[in-house]
């Protein structure tokens, strides 16, 4: 007994304090393993967090920025006007297409009193009435819109109110959403869109539904659900005005927690082996934060890169921008570049052939630069280059090597598909530029390569800055004039027979600038087409040549058409008014169209002239002979008359070909039985080759140059021999 006494004692000396020492070293593993567990989890939940608010963001900021890249859209324009409304083309362009091409999930168009006028819900056409479920937020918010577009346009009417939108955060149909509202503008500003008269785009994404599940997906967010009381983790979903609309909540990813879940049971069975569990539970929360870190780096990438080229976006080529020009490098430079034809590729092939273009785009773009130029994109088929620490030579070099890559076809979806490059560029001017300013200017030469063709690269020169303050100075100017009406004139050119006989006049525009004098049809003409005043000044012209046709019973006024001017929405209505106001005579007007008009033949273009034809005017086809399929269209449209272009006329004396040409017009008229006319007539010479030829009507400077109204009716009095023979 005494033995086993002894014995016992070194065993309760040992075991006492090695139990208390393995219970003190227990406690410490344990309070270091629930330490570290608890923070390694509550830096996860934050990263979550985090990613769940920029999973939020980025997918607001697309709807805006797929809404502009729709919006702002001549032929958006044009089709929400039409009367009926193209269901099909809307559904494309702005409705359907946009759930399937950019997930959201209903679309409305609004007219300009604001009212529904197409409505899209889940990927199909709508009825109009679902709207009602989201008037409240979407109304107040386009008062709001109008109000700002009067705003943007009182501080830059050229190009503020082209990035004006409105968005908030709303319940809708117990729903939280995000509804955001586009003006539907004009790209080109050819189109003329008076104050209230913009159709309203309507984007409604909400945040439930598919938008979480497609969330859990990207940014590995597990059981994420809407609710409208706060639970943990949660992040709240904020008012316009700041107040909790409800909250998204997650089953938040604990790695610590599922680290002290597996360790608890082996810190239990035995401390033998405590020091190769505290090596592993050290492991796993290494690879938790790692893990951690590779979901943050994840989400900033995607919040800095274009999600289908994965190159830098806007925002990522902006701050790069601004660092290369912070530190004072003298040799930035910056390349803005659209891909000419992209349009023809989406609406040919389909968005998804778009897209795989963009891409093997962006990927032959990124073969050319070095590694420490930056390559963006900016949106639809919109990229730019950031170059530092290059001379204008290299500049020069890599546009021109762009220009040479794109050129060979890209395979796309079976297909060869032939695009180009306009390239803009310019070069910082020393250490104080500013970035913005940079872009603008890069834009500005880029806006010249297209002007110029495309298909090239432009150098940006203070030139183009006067020039376009010209432009800008000259708009202004013009849009005075028409609406003050002073300054711009009609003069009158005679057009007679062969006999000599006057038998009508062609209305020519003339505008007697205060300070710089008589300028130019071809000077202010491109300037009115381009920025919408070429319906208000069409009509002009339009209004004074029939007042003027009633001064001369039994001659006809010719007036030219711009193409602008007739495929302006209302032409034929304007037109019909303007005669009734004046009283003039249809028979006695003579509507004179080039090439250009007749373009796009398409069932609208020969519904107007037929319109026009069946109302008693006339229809001629001016500078015929020039386009290159002249013929093709006197077969498809009908014209009453056709005039010989100028450019032949005068090569008769010197030009056999010339003659032939003139010759075969004339036989191809009578062929058709068309009436044919020859202009830019200078010489007796010229007159006496027409005149053997058969030409029963000319016009030119031989007979009489334009006069003002005034002066025609001598010219009626005088005797006038025309004729050759005379």
């Amino acid at each position: 007994m005494m033995l086993s006494t002894s014995a016992h004692g070194p065993v309760r000396a040992v075991i006492l304090p090695t139990a208390l020492i393995l219970f003190l070293l227990a406690a410490m593993v344990w309070g270091v393993l629930d330490f570290s567990t608890s923070k390694t989890d509550e830096i996860a939940v934050r990263r979550q967090a985090q990613r769940v608010q920029i999973a939020i963001e980025q997918s607001l900021k697309s709807v805006k920025v797929d809404q502009e890249a729709s919006t702002l859209w001549d032929d958006a324009v044009v089709r929400t006007r039409q009367k009926p409304l193209d269901r099909d083309w809307i559904d494309d362009n702005l409705g359907t297409w946009f759930h399937t091409y950019y997930h959201i999930d209903e679309v409305y168009l609004l007219d300009p009193r604001d009212r529904p006028i197409y409505a899209m819900v889940g990927g199909d056409r709508a009825p109009l009435r679902s709207f009602a479920r989201i008037s409240g937020p979407a109304l107040d918010l386009a008062r709001q819109l109008r109000a700002r577009l009067v705003i943007a346009r009182s501080l830059a009417p050229d190009a503020a109110e082209r990035t004006v939108g409105v968005s908030e955060m709303a319940i809708v149909d117990g729903h939280p959403a995000f509804v955001s509202l586009k003006p539907i503008l004009s790209e080109s500003g050819k189109i003329a869109q008076p104050r209230g008269s913009e159709y309203v785009h309507v984007a409604v994404r909400y945040l439930d539904g598919n938008f979480l599940t497609g969330m859990a997906g990207v940014y590995s967010i597990d059981g994420a659900r809407f609710s409208w009381t706060r639970v943990t983790p949660a992040l709240p979903i904020l008012a316009a005005d700041g107040h909790e609309l409800g909250y998204i909540s997650w089953k938040p990813f604990q790695p610590g927690r599922q680290v002290e879940d597996k360790m608890v049971p082996v810190l239990c069975m035995t401390m033998l082996v405590v020091a190769a569990l505290i090596g592993l539970l050290l492991l796993r929360i290494q690879r938790s934060r790692t893990d951690i870190e590779a979901s943050r780096a994840h989400a900033e990438h995607l919040a800095f890169h274009d999600s289908l080229t994965e190159l830098p976006n806007r925002a990522l080529f902006e701050d790069r921008l601004k660092s290369a020009l912070a530190r004072r490098d003298p040799h930035v430079a910056v390349l803005m570049l659209d891909m000419d034809r992209f349009k023809n590729v989406n609406d040919t092939l389909g968005h998804q052939a778009g897209d795989e273009l963009i891409r093997e785009f962006g990927r032959r773009l990124r073969s050319l630069v070095r590694a420490g130029d930056t390559i963006a994109r900016l949106g639809g088929d919109e990229f730019s280059i950031l170059i530092e620490s290059a001379c204008l030579a290299d500049v020069e070099q890599l546009a021109e090597r762009i220009l040479d890559v794109v050129k060979p076809p890209f395979e796309i979806m079976g297909s060869q598909v032939y695009v180009s490059a306009s390239i803009g560029i310019a070069v910082a001017a020393g250490p104080d530029n500013d970035p913005l300013e940079l872009v603008r200017k890069a834009d500005i030469a880029l806006y010249r390569v297209k002007e110029g063709g495309r298909n090239s690269y432009r150098l940006f020169s203070p030139e183009m800055d006067d020039s376009v303050k010209l432009r800008r100075t000259v708009e202004d100017e013009l849009r005075q004039a028409i609406a003050s009406g002073r300054g711009l004139i009609l003069h009158y050119q005679p057009q007679v027979a062969r006999e000599g006989t006057v038998i009508g006049v062609e209305a020519l525009l003339r505008w007697e600038h205060p300070v710089r004098g008589v300028i130019a049809p071809r000077e202010f003409v491109p300037v009115a087409e381009e920025t919408g005043l070429m319906v208000p000044l069409g009509d002009w012209v339009l209004h004074k040549a029939c007042l003027a046709s009633r001064r001369w019973p039994g001659l006809f006024v010719s007036v030219n058409l711009s193409p602008v001017q007739f495929h302006a929405p209302g032409f034929v209505e304007r037109l019909m008014k303007i005669v009734r106001e004046t009283g003039a005579n249809p028979s006695a007007i003579q509507l004179e169209v080039t090439e250009r008009v007749l373009l796009k033949d398409d069932h609208s273009i020969r519904t107007i002239l037929a319109k026009l034809r069946s109302a008693g005017f006339k229809i001629v086809l001016d500078d015929f002979g020039t386009g290159y399929s002249s013929l093709s269209y006197l077969r498809r449209f009908a014209v009453d008359k056709i005039k010989i272009d100028g450019s032949f006329v005068q090569g008769i004396e010197d030009s056999a070909d010339s003659r032939a040409i003139v010759a075969a017009v004339l036989a191809l008229g009578w062929a058709l039985g068309l009436t044919v006319a020859a202009e830019g007539i200078e010489t007796a010479e010229q007159c006496t080759f027409l005149d053997s030829a058969g030409c029963k009507e000319m016009q030119g400077h031989y007979f009489s140059p334009a006069v003002p109204v005034d002066d025609i009716a001598p010219l009626l009095a005088a005797p006038h021999r025309a004729s050759a023979a005379a």
